[in-house]
């Protein structure tokens, strides 16, 4: 699907005849696929980076255009299951137009940052910031899940809550990785500046771009150790309870082995001292609960 918008009055709208200088292509068929690669020239394989969520973020000066592979958060559903995606977005910037690819359909001029928009290269930048401060609005909501797992592997012993935080933990490495080639997309515009016509506002925000990128790398990377550190702490927590269980069984068997054995000794079917006396019945279950006793004050005396 192709959706054709414009610059009109420092916002992008909706263009109303079909004709605009950005050109936003939404999983493209095979028919729009040859339209790129036969008529705009872009490189066939640049083109299935953009839809390619494992593709790396980067950037190529071909002859008529300059081709950017950004990542950007997938927008996170209870249906994943704690996993936190990353998906890859192409900029094809023109002379003239800018062609954006996606593999699905995502608002992708949502935020604050478009609204005030002077050119197509400031369309570029504001779509790498927004994913920037998208990285940074989803790394709030790990943390937020990260706590909330926290307090069900203090309640519980299930394996499914370590699972789940082993799953956030994953998905911090993927986005430390797009974080940091995204970074490297940046810092190679920033050594670009004078072949892709920055403006001296442009240049400014920019530099913004490369703060904000460094400190949500940074961000990630604490969040990944600590959820590193629960999960191990976590681990050894649901080993503890698990000893603890056991030595509370041992105890018990302890406790109740001894008295089955004396009272087996007399259950016997041999003649014994007094057999016939009915005082000897309330011995043995005397002697039997002093021997309880005795085995739950020596284990408290040893702090089992």
């Amino acid at each position: 699907m192709v959706r054709a918008l414009k610059i009109c009055g420092n916002y992008i709208a909706e263009s109303s005849d079909g004709t605009g200088e950005i050109l936003l292509y939404i999983n493209p068929n095979e028919s729009e696929k040859k339209q790129l690669v036969g008529e705009m020239k872009i490189d066939e394989h640049t083109l299935a980076s953009a839809t390619d969520p494992n593709e790396q973020a980067r950037i190529e000066f071909e002859p008529d255009h300059t081709a950017i592979i950004i990542k950007r958060p997938k927008s996170y559903t209870s249906e994943d299951n704690f996993f936190f995606r990353v998906l890859s977005i192409g900029l094809f910037k023109f002379s003239d137009r800018l062609v954006i690819v996606v593999a699905e359909d995502i608002p992708l001029f949502d935020g604050k940052q478009f609204q005030n928009v002077n050119s197509l290269l400031d369309v570029v930048l504001k779509m790498i910031y927004r994913s920037i401060i998208h990285f940074v609005e989803h790394l709030k909501v790990i943390n937020m899940c990260s706590e909330e797992l926290e307090h069900e592997v203090n309640r519980s012993m299930e394996n499914r809550q370590l699972l789940n935080m082993f799953t956030l933990e994953k998905s911090l490495v993927y986005y430390l990785n797009a974080i940091s080639t995204n970074r490297r997309v940046i810092d190679r515009m920033k050594a670009n500046i004078m072949k892709m016509g920055f403006s001296t506002d442009e240049q400014e925000l920019l530099d913004d771009m490369a703060i904000e990128n460094a400190q949500c790398y940074e961000q990630a990377q604490i969040l990944s150790q600590v959820i590193s550190s629960l999960m191990d702490a976590r681990a050894s927590v649901v080993n503890n309870n698990l000893n603890l269980l056991m030595r509370t069984l041992t105890i018990i068997m302890i406790a109740l082995m001894l008295p089955t054995l004396w009272t087996s000794l007399f259950s016997m079917n041999v003649p014994i001292p007094f057999q016939k006396e009915g005082w000897l019945f309330y011995m043995i279950l005397v002697l039997g609960g002093t021997m309880v006793a005795l085995i739950l004050a020596m284990l408290k005396l040893r702090r089992w």
